[in-house]
């Protein structure tokens, strides 16, 4: 027989449940500090792109006085150390001893996938502002997911289509074996028409590339396709100009952006890359932006940077339309969908999935007059683009 709970019991678990309910909505009208979780990777050699996204959050928070929509803020960095177990550990501490009231962050997609569930499911918003699989962009859409960033296949198309438009005929793919990687590949191949001679996955640790250079010496393509973050790109950007190969167009998502670029100096200089945003692009919010975080970090931002910037402003933007009232939900989840604030990349709306809509450029590696480097746009491929898997999301209306 089932077990029963007395009446008076249910009674008195009702009204303590209640009281604890309530307790939020009081905090929030005495101005109690919204908590933050803000996951980026510190340790090892993908810190780089951890502080790119973790300053970018925090010129944000500097230019809004700590605050998002007039209430106080409070930052808690989570270093995921790019270890999927060590990432859900903290996060659920962060949501259920810090009880937090927002995840931000996450560069990497392995991490996105270890905690996105945990989040989600104690009905806390998480906005990515780097990875953006595609395994949460169409039948796996959620509620409480948003992503300032991209879906990871839509970066990499516009290489494909860049190659496609160039008149390569023969290109060399090489990406990490992860779900990211897998992506590259897929988004690459969505729009390039011509042969893969060959499609390479290597370990997420590797650093030593001796044997694939060796294998696209011998293939000798019209050029090559990699993505490579980090400190993978660092080493292989390197080596493939020591190994004589840079005159094989080496076409790249995150692997010569500004996050890499320091360590790769002149050995990136002409190679090409993809994003939806470029340190010179010219409007008043990625002026400032740009002009800021150079004066308080003393290094060229990267797209880690510029779209974590953009949750703090559009996160800004949402708790103010809700009078800075967190507990209703759907009212908030509505109010970040409506993405009312200025985008450092010019035009920028969410789609059904959650995912943005917007333009995406080609980008070469140039040397800045102060003798820094930097991407720059070359010419922009795609235009208010919807990803290839926003038409399966079945989004739910409410919460």
């Amino acid at each position: 027989m089932a077990f029963q709970i007395p009446a008076f019991r249910r009674r008195t678990l009702l009204a303590t449940s209640t009281g604890l309910l309530a307790a939020p909505a009081v905090l929030q009208a005495q101005g109690a500090p919204i908590k933050v979780g803000l996951v980026a990777v510190q340790t090892g050699p993908q810190a780089a792109l951890g502080t790119q996204l973790r300053d970018g959050w925090m010129l944000g928070m500097r230019q809004l006085n700590n605050q998002l929509g007039g209430r106080p803020v409070e930052t808690i960095v989570i270093d995921d150390e790019l270890r999927p177990d060590v990432a859900v550990t903290k996060v659920r501490a962060a949501l259920e001893r810090d009880r937090v009231d927002f995840i931000v962050g996450v560069v990497f997609s392995n991490i996105l996938q270890a905690i996105i569930r945990p989040v989600t499911e104690a009905g806390t918003f998480l906005i990515s502002t780097n990875a953006g699989p595609s395994t949460f962009a169409g039948r796996g859409c959620n509620p409480y997911f948003f992503t300032t960033s991209y879906n990871n296949d839509q970066v990499h198309s516009v290489m494909g289509q860049a190659a496609q438009d160039a008149g390569y005929r023969r290109v060399f793919l090489m990406t990490p074996n992860y779900q990211a990687g897998r992506d590259a590949m897929a988004g690459f191949k969505s729009r390039f028409q011509g042969t893969v001679v060959d499609e390479v996955y290597v370990p997420l640790t590797q650093l030593d590339f001796s044997a694939e250079l060796a294998r696209i010496a011998s293939l000798r393509p019209d050029a090559i396709f990699t993505f490579m973050p980090g400190g993978l790109g660092v080493n292989l950007v390197r080596q493939y100009r020591q190994a004589g190969l840079a005159n094989i167009p080496f076409l790249s998502t995150f692997t010569v952006d500004e996050a890499t670029l320091p360590a790769q100096g002149e050995a990136a200089l002409g190679f090409y890359s993809a994003a939806s945003w470029a340190p010179n692009m010219d409007n008043p919010a990625n002026r400032r932006f740009v002009s800021e975080f150079e004066a308080a970090f003393n290094y060229v931002p990267a797209t880690y940077a510029a779209q974590s910037y953009d949750a703090a402003n559009m996160l800004n933007a949402a708790v103010r339309r809700v009078g800075g009232n967190l507990s209703d939900k759907n009212a908030l989840r509505a109010a970040i969908a409506a993405a009312d604030f200025q985008s450092v990349r010019g035009p920028f709306r969410f789609g059904v999935n959650q995912y943005p809509v917007q333009d995406f450029w080609l980008l070469q590696v140039a040397r800045r007059a102060d003798g820094k480097f930097q991407t720059e746009t070359v010419r922009r491929v795609l235009e208010a683009n919807v990803d290839p898997w926003a038409g399966e999301c079945r989004m739910p209306a409410r919460i």
